[in-house]
């Protein structure tokens, strides 16, 4: 059957679309440019209303062990926040921690239609695919963990030939079915474990004798030359250090022109001027993405409220512990590989910390030229949870509803922003690029976050608000692989959305060599260790897209 969506503003940003008044023909999941014979067999007036592809949220924390310890360390997060079971949907609970049910339902409702696990471990691949699988209505794939793992400190501390470290990369992105790389505090998990209470990124591991900055580049140089399309995902060193901007602007610096992306760049943004050593560096981090075009960012933007933290980086969850809201936390190792720190927080609008965090993210998104290169995140749940994105939006194009928002938060913080000189807004057309076009693009997702022919029918309609927080929070219509899931907010169909993975080539001969590690220092055997298709298919109920991959020379 031919759909036809009449009528609406479309913003399409990859393929050039900028307002213009359009209509769009589905059919069989597709959008398509229909055959004069073909006959529409329902039609949706948008007259008035704007049109965008289905959301991407490139790092959300939805999946995972860090995550399944945190839904179960905070239960007073879920009390008041119970979703009751209805005839389409099941019941779920949790704010700052959603079940994987609860999860799925308010990105659906939220227009989004598909969302990345950002720090999968190897070895919790299984459960993190699970707990995936069970989310429904999105689009979702995960990053693989490497850069703290024994296995490939002992390759570069060894120096083996560069060939066996991406064999190590690529395998290890089949066995966990990942679509892209993230790296945690390089090196700097591990280091941790050797009692080692910091790791800049030229200052050497006290066992390995590896520096981040070698972790950094033999990762990314690995990625680009197997052809992955999402650059080195990369939690820096120094997260939340005043000070730390240094060791970020040193790693942009340092990248050597090769494709990296550095996530919630808010976290590594802090200054050290004032009398409260604590200021923001976002113009001096700005200024530099800006002129480096190998670099994008997503923001992890801190929004007030109650959160629960959870990261794979111990070594500085260890030290926000004694700042933990309420008084209780999980830091623990994991098969000496990674590890997982869980701390509860609660952002405070009048705290001189919390709102300069606020207002640095903030810079950093009114500040970076190039929307095609900054990504719209909270670093669910570490900023704040995801369902904030629409209050966000507004904070970005709005800058009287901006400069209200200022007036409610602590004064003596903005005196070293920049924020309140800031006029920018943005347009709709670029909020499709940060929240659509740009995510596809960087995932290598060729057939989502665009409305040209051939793409997946996963469109959002919004009535065109002049208010864009109630724009944005609540949509029209939300079609995913062209069945209508949502209306005026409500879930009106469940859908189970896809796993999205890579697999570049590799020369199976690292078996042999991965295969003895693991009979000596892993509790499973490396078949076990391996996530198979089915598992992920789970009898029809999941599927897989592979993205394409093809190796390329430095």
């Amino acid at each position: 059957m031919l759909i036809k969506l009449t009528g609406g503003k479309v913003y399409d940003p990859i393929n050039g679309v900028d307002g213009e008044i359009r209509d769009i023909f589905i059919k069989d999941g597709r959008i398509v440019t229909p055959d004069p014979s073909d006959k529409v067999g329902q039609e949706y007036p948008l007259h008035g209303r704007v049109v965008m592809a289905g959301g991407i949220d490139p790092h959300s924390h939805i999946g995972g062990g860090k995550v399944t310890i945190a839904r179960m360390l905070m239960p007073e997060d879920h009390m008041g926040h119970e979703v009751a079971r209805t005839d389409l949907t099941r019941a779920g609970c949790g704010h700052a921690i959603p079940s994987t049910l609860t999860a799925g339902y308010r990105y659906a409702e939220m227009g989004y239609t598909a969302a990345f696990e950002p720090a999968m471990l190897p070895a919790n691949a299984r459960q993190a695919h699970m707990e995936l699988a069970d989310t429904p209505l999105i689009d979702k794939g995960a990053f693989v963990m490497l850069g703290s793992d024994d296995f490939f400190l002992r390759q570069l501390t060894g120096k083996q030939d560069f060939s066996a470290i991406k064999d190590y990369i690529a395998w290890t992105m089949h066995a966990a079915q990942a679509i892209a790389v993230k790296v945690v505090n390089p090196g700097g998990i591990s280091a941790f474990k050797f009692n080692q209470r910091a790791l800049d990124l030229d200052e050497k591991h006290v066992f390995y004798g590896v520096t981040p900055r070698d972790i950094i580049l033999n990762l990314a140089r690995g990625l680009k030359e197997l052809g992955v399309t999402h650059p080195l995902h990369i939690h820096g060193c120094n997260l939340g250090v005043p000070g730390g901007v240094e060791t970020t602007l040193a790693t942009i610096r340092g990248s050597e022109n090769l494709p990296i992306h550095l996530t919630h760049i808010q976290f590594h943004s802090y200054d050290t001027e004032g009398d409260m050593k604590f200021s923001s560096g976002a113009a001096r981090v700005a200024d530099l993405v800006n002129k480096h075009k190998n670099v994008s960012i997503d923001v992890g933007q801190v929004m007030f409220g109650q959160t629960c933290t959870a990261s794979g980086d111990s070594m500085r969850q260890f030290v926000n512990t004694r700042s933990a809201d309420p008084k209780k936390w999980v830091v623990m190792d994991i098969e000496c590989d990674a590890g997982c720190g869980v701390v509860p927080f609660k952002y405070r609008d009048k705290s001189f910390v919390n709102a300069l965090q606020w207002a640095i993210g903030l810079e950093l998104f009114l500040l970076v030229d190039d929307p095609w290169r900054i990504f719209l995140t909270t670093d669910h749940p570490n900023g704040g949870p995801f369902y904030w994105y629409p209050h966000m939006i507004r904070l970005l194009m709005d800058k009287s509803f901006r400069k209200d928002m200022m007036q409610k938060i602590n004064q003596d913080a903005l005196k070293y922003s920049s924020l309140p000189s800031l006029e920018r807004e943005y347009t709709m057309y670029e909020v499709a690029i940060m929240t659509r076009a740009g995510p596809a693009r960087s995932l290598g997702l060729k057939d989502r976050g665009h409305l040209g022919a051939g793409a997946c029918a996963d469109i959002t309609v919004y009535d065109d608000n002049p208010n864009y927080e109630a724009m944005f929070e609540k949509p029209e219509l939300v079609f995913k692989n062209g069945e209508l899931i949502v209306k005026n907010g409500k879930i009106v169909k469940v859908v189970n959305g896809a796993t999205h993975v890579a697999r570049p080539t590799y020369d199976p001969a690292i078996e042999k060599q991965l295969r003895s590690y693991f009979e000596d220092f892993h509790t499973m055997r490396m078949e076990n260790f391996r996530l198979s298709d089915d598992e992920i298919v789970n009898g029809g109920r999941g599927s897989i897209i592979v993205q394409p991959t093809g190796a390329r020379t430095a």
